[in-house]
């Protein structure tokens, strides 16, 4: 059974990318969503063994959606635009992946959530 992932991610066609580099790397998507108020949502609706979270979503951080997911213990990865610098301090001890990301960036860090 393949791992389920939520994506969080609020660019439509980034957010393809990631569902079409999840699925070759034998995932199985269990969302995507472009808001917090979404994503909280979904990871309440539990059913997701990580996520893949895009840091800004709309002028709106996702770091509640990563305190839910700490809280239920669900392993997650961002996946941004900034700089480590850019997320707070609680947060860098998360892998992440820096945008434009490449293929096997995004593999590496999701072996690594799988390992943790």
């Amino acid at each position: 059974m393949s791992a389920r992932v939520l994506v969080v991610e609020d660019e439509s066609l980034v957010a393809m990318l990631l569902e079409d580099c999840l699925a070759e790397l034998g995932y199985e998507v269990a969302g995507t969503v472009g808001d917090v108020s979404t994503a909280l949502e979904a990871v309440k609706q539990g059913n997701l063994d990580m996520a893949v979270l895009d840091v800004n979503l709309g002028g709106t951080m996702s770091f509640p959606i990563a305190e839910e997911l700490d809280a239920r213990g669900v392993p997650y990865i961002f996946v941004t635009g900034y700089a480590s610098s850019g997320i707070p301090e609680k947060f860098r001890h998360r892998h992440g992946v820096q945008k434009p990301f490449r293929f096997r960036d995004l593999q590496d860090a999701l072996a690594l959530l799988q390992k943790a």
